[in-house]
């Protein structure tokens, strides 16, 4: 039997999960390595990457869009169980369970279309079959990179005040701010001044000050132009003209169109924004397997 696609492992699957019980996912790959009755052969065929097996990697994506949909969940690293939602799904004896089904749910649309960009990639995706492999690689990075921030931004709204203090730190001086983590450490989260969260250097040499604000929020709380204009405030009555308003929410409309009338120059990031930072800067992300895309060297070849 071929290796099935992500989307028919969906109902066997959550059809596993059915018991109501905690189950490993390794152990969960296996059983439905038997229930598809694939071979040895089928079992070690290999992803392009040669890092992961392709049933794994398919089963793993079937559980991510479950999950999505809140069909299934994990209570712990590595294990999968059902959902109440999940055993309401079962009780009406779906044929096929797969993307066009997910898409009753708002929380898997909302997965899929959060932004219109990621939108009109995921279209590009699923939709179109003369994609050239530059295209389809780049793609599906783009879809495995917003699942990652996704998950990423759930992650962070559950820290505790220190940590996402410390992990504010962390970002910055790898973005090349505050010099070291033990200066930008002394600064952020000192100051509990009128509104501003700490303070840390622009550059290795503290050539100049830029002060943070940093709001751990649940993304439904939105941060609206008030919280903002509190904070210019709060750099006026500092003599500050820089600063940092980092939320793990999102920002009104009529926050981010607010330009102070000063010369205050003031940067906005968002939950979303602070995921993707986070991924370009290796910040609670480990890389586990890297593509180039190479082209024929016509320096090389050429004859003078």
């Amino acid at each position: 039997m071929a290796i099935p696609d992500y989307q028919s492992i969906m109902l066997p699957l959550l059809e596993l999960l059915s018991d109501s019980k905690e189950h490993l996912f390794r152990n969960v790959i296996e059983t439905l390595a038997k229930t598809f009755k694939l071979n040895d052969e089928e079992r070690k065929e290999l992803l392009p990457s040669g890092q992961q097996a392709v049933f794994d990697n398919r089963v793993g994506w079937a559980r991510t869009f479950l999950k999505k949909a809140l069909l299934i969940e994990s209570p712990r690293r590595g294990v999968s169980q059902i959902t109440q939602r999940g055993l309401a799904v079962l009780t009406k004896k779906p044929n096929r369970i797969d993307v066009k089904f997910l898409e009753q749910f708002h929380e898997f649309i909302e997965f899929r279309s959060t932004k219109k960009e990621s939108s009109d990639i995921e279209d590009k995706i699923e939709t179109t079959n003369d994609q050239t492999p530059e295209e389809a690689l780049e793609y599906s990075y783009q879809k495995i990179r917003k699942s990652l921030a996704q998950d990423l931004l759930t992650k962070t709204v559950t820290l505790s005040p220190a940590f996402f203090e410390k992990l504010v730190v962390n970002l910055l001086v790898k973005m090349g701010y505050g010099g070291s983590i033990k200066d930008a450490g002394k600064a952020i989260g000192k100051t509990n001044d009128e509104g501003i969260d700490g303070t840390i250097k622009e550059d290795k040499l503290g050539l100049d000050i830029i002060y943070v604000q940093a709001k751990r929020w649940q993304p439904g709380n939105v941060v609206g132009r008030p919280e903002i204009q509190k904070f210019v405030g709060a750099l006026a009555g500092q003599g500050a003209k820089k600063g940092i308003f980092i939320t793990t929410s999102s920002f009104s409309k009529e926050a981010t169109e607010y330009t102070p009338k000063n010369e205050t120059k003031i940067v906005l990031i968002d939950g979303e924004k602070l995921a993707q930072l986070m991924i370009d800067y290796d910040l609670g992300v480990s890389s586990i397997t890297k593509y180039e895309v190479k082209r024929i060297d016509s320096d090389y070849f050429g004859e003078e």
